[in-house]
């Protein structure tokens, strides 16, 4: 058995570095619970399903705990805080609760293993199958090093094609846990790669994309003992034992690979059980390095070197992550006295924020609040509207496509959008009064570029009809019949599209607004209930406020197509004789000139002609057919801009103005009539006083451990300092 590197320092050492560990582990769990800023060293797993993961994680405690086998059993991670303790000849086990980790479990390995197959099968039962809070695990064994190792999920390689679509999605989630471990700065990766041919980076792959230079990686190279044989030549194991830079590249910790064999076999008493101890199978381990060391020899035809040596096997892999962790925790204790010291500080602002809060759950104070979070929400309400750059454009703005998918688009008559490009600022995320403008501008686009939609003669034939004093046909009255009905199909829909995409804008300013009151200290966290009745009231005016504004739009709309007053579509005679000249066809004499006699004659007959071929004449002719068409154009153009200035006018005078002038006083009295009907369900002071007690508490115990975790890491310095001020020169 390799004794662990502290069993042959001085006691003293010894001692130290066994509360460090201890401490570390204690902040690791902190980390975990709380999610405080700070990481303690670790070394974290990483291996493809096929890789031997949990195999050689189960090497290294010297006692098997895990499923091992195909496909995913790891779904959760796995944290072992293992510890050295000569006089365990068994494994002790700790299990850290989920709901409570200050009090540790102690758990035989039969119910660690239990409660981790459980988690697994859970976990894949539901929706999402793997869960990043980690499965947190305290062992002390005779076998064990003093390491922290965090066993990850089993990265996935799935098939392409639509059949493997399940396993393609296991795969990005497996992947994206694992990358996000990987991230925390303080742990060492151990990247494991099946393969005898360095250039195949299955795992490097994805570790590089986080630790491109490796140096914070060790590289290990697991299923020695089946790859030697594989090996026809002494120099290709030369090669693999020693990559060049140019096939592993990079800045690994170790400066070259480590390459390791797990026996294969389950320890138990059952016929398939290979093992029937622990001993057994950390014996097979001590064994199998062996026999890969003298294996490797005979290949090569000589002797491996100390260097190589102190990479092959088990042991040699737990000797050097020991060594490595032991020196990181040491140099990283006078980093993390600040961070604790930072972290107390917070912790007691926030138990000092409670004891505000909870001194204040009185009616008369809870009163104060309620109406200062009333002037302070209008307020910040108005800054939004008139404009404010203080909230985030790329959190709370939306570009125009944004708007048109979550507010509403504007939608002609035959299904077709206004390009996005021609509306200005269309690609910027707005927000508040800047959004509120660009929606009206693009209802100006829409509407103001309209045209009259196509008219059919069976339409024209049908609105002629027969008067009820001669048999005439009245084509004014046709055109109008046709326009007015045109109008009102394409314009009212637009009335219901504006109308909720200004109500998706103004909706949008409350939680703007209290983003910004939070920011700012302002905001009320606790009062769910009275929050819930501001925002209530808010989006009730906001919609009742619009079904007002779109009744008096439509009033507009059905009197403009119910009665048409020429006055409002022929502005001048001069433009109505043009429009009646247009359709008597006179050809101009080549000359260019005629007198006037001339010129009476030859209108008198295009109107003897105009009125034939109108009014006695029920055959539409082309003149006939044109002059209504040219009608319908004139009147239906006329209500269109009648239409958009009134439509836009009325949303800014009785939908916008309302929230500025009209909200302050309906909010202030929806608040005075809660507070004399019932306080405690405006602010729900039982529950809030009930809650406000849970969190004091639970502050003041995380204050505690980070107090206790401060003097412990203080105290460890300190000696330290001196263990380093004796041995110095």
């Amino acid at each position: 058995m390799t004794t662990p590197p502290h069993t042959a320092s001085n006691g003293g050492e010894t001692e130290s570095q066994s509360r460090l560990y201890e401490a570390y582990n204690e902040l690791h769990g902190l980390a975990q619970e709380f999610e405080t800023p700070f990481d303690a060293p670790a070394v974290l797993v990483v291996g493809h399903q096929t890789d031997g993961k949990s195999a050689l994680v189960e090497a290294l405690m010297g006692f098997q705990f895990n499923h091992v086998g195909g496909g995913t059993k790891t779904r959760r991670p796995i944290t072992l805080h293992m510890k050295f303790n000569p006089e365990c000849d068994s494994p002790l086990c700790h299990l850290i609760s989920d709901s409570d980790s200050c009090v540790p479990l102690q758990k035989s390995l039969r119910e660690v293993q239990e409660y981790i197959e459980a988690e697994n099968m859970r976990l894949e039962r539901e929706t999402c199958q793997f869960s990043s809070k980690e499965i947190i695990v305290r062992v002390e064994y005779k076998y064990c090093p003093n390491l922290t190792i965090i066993d990850t999920p089993g990265l996935v390689a799935p098939a392409p094609g639509p059949k493997n679509r399940a396993l393609q999605a296991q795969s990005r989630a497996v992947e994206s846990l694992v990358r996000a471990k990987m991230q925390h700065k303080e742990f060492i990766v151990l990247c494991l790669e099946d393969c005898n041919d360095w250039s195949n980076a299955t795992t490097r792959r994805v570790v590089m994309q986080i630790d491109p230079e490796l140096s914070r990686t060790v590289v290990v190279s697991t299923k020695l003992d089946t790859k030697i044989p594989q090996f026809a030549r002494a120099s290709d194991v030369e090669v693999f034992l020693s990559p060049p830079a140019s096939v592993l590249d990079g800045f690994m910790l170790g400066d070259s690979p480590f390459f390791t064999s797990v026996p294969s076999g389950r320890v138990g008493s059952g016929q398939e059980s290979v093992y029937r101890s622990n001993d057994e199978f950390k014996q097979a381990i001590s064994l199998r390095e062996m026999e890969d060391v003298a294996s490797l020899e005979e290949k090569l035809g000589r002797s491996l070197s100390k260097q190589e040596r102190s990479r092959i096997g088990v042991s040699s892999l737990k000797l050097f992550l020991e060594e490595l962790l032991m020196k990181r925790y040491m140099d990283s204790v006078p980093l993390i006295i600040p961070l604790l010291e930072k972290e107390h500080r917070g912790t007691t602002r926030k138990l000092n924020d409670i004891n505000q809060e909870l001194s204040t759950l009185d009616e008369v104070k809870l009163k104060e609040k309620g109406r200062a979070f009333h002037d302070l929400f209008l307020t910040k309400l108005s800054l939004l509207l008139k404009g404010s750059v203080v909230a985030p454009p790329d959190k709370f703005g939306e570009t125009l496509q944004d708007e048109r998918v979550n507010g509403g688009a504007l939608i002609s008559i035959d299904g077709s959008q206004f390009p996005l490009k021609l509306i200005p600022n269309a690609g910027m995320r707005l927000y508040g009064g800047a959004q509120y403008h660009r929606a009206m501008a693009e209802f100006r686009f829409v509407v103001g570029g309209i045209k009259c939609p196509p008219i059919t003669r069976e339409e024209i034939v049908n609105a002629c009809g027969v008067e009820d004093i001669h048999d005439g046909t009245n084509y004014s009255r046709t055109a109008c019949v046709i326009a007015v009905a045109k109008a009102r199909d394409t314009f009212e829909p637009f009335l219901h599209q504006l109308g909720s995409r200004l109500l998706h804008i103004l909706k949008r300013l409350l939680p703007i607004s209290v983003y910004l009151l939070q920011k700012e200290g302002e905001f009320l966290s606790g009062h769910e209930v009275f929050l819930r009745r501001v925002s209530s009231a808010f989006n009730n005016f906001a919609e009742s406020t619009e079904r007002s504004c779109h009744e008096k739009c439509m009033e507009d709309l059905i009197s403009t197509t119910r009665y048409v007053t020429w006055s409002l579509h022929n502005k001048n005679r001069a433009g109505l004789r043009q429009f009646l000249d247009s359709f008597g066809g006179a050809e101009q004499p080549a000359n260019g000139g005629t007198d006037l006699s001339t010129s009476v004659q030859n209108t008198e007959t295009r109107l003897a002609d105009l009125l034939d071929s109108t009014l006695w004449n029920r055959r539409l002719a082309p003149s006939s057919e044109r002059i209504v068409y040219a009608l319908v154009q004139q009147i239906f153009h006329g209500i269109r801009e009648y239409f958009l200035a009134s439509a836009e006018l009325k949303f800014n005078c009785f939908f916008l103005m309302p929230i500025v002038d009209k909200l302050p006083a309906l909010l202030r009295e929806d608040l005075e009539s809660a507070f004399e009907d019932d306080l405690d369900n405006v602010f729900d002071i039982t529950n809030l006083r009930h809650s406000l007690g849970q969190r004091k508490r639970e502050t003041e115990i995380e204050m505690k451990r980070i107090q206790k975790l401060k003097d412990k890491f203080r105290k460890i310095h300190e000696q330290l300092s001196l263990h380093q001020v004796v041995a110095g020169p």
